[in-house]
């Protein structure tokens, strides 16, 4: 079972938390547009997204079960 990364765009303000968090996973530009670099990271990102998860301050993030 696998598992993939959800923004939703709307949400996101582009704090950089995440970036923070998994900067593997998520990528944010000087104007604050958000790049999810690895939409389905391997396994031993997982603790960091989840990390980047909660700590999102607008709540854009999300993990997806597959």
């Amino acid at each position: 079972m696998g598992w993939r990364v959800v923004v939703d765009e709307d949400l996101c303000q582009g704090h950089g938390v995440c970036e923070g968090e998994a900067p593997e996973v998520f990528e944010v530009s000087k104007k604050g547009d958000l790049t999810v670099l690895a939409e389905r990271p391997p396994d031993a990102q997982r603790g960091p997204v989840e990390a980047a998860v909660k700590y999102c301050p607008t709540h854009a993030l999300s993990i997806q079960e597959d």
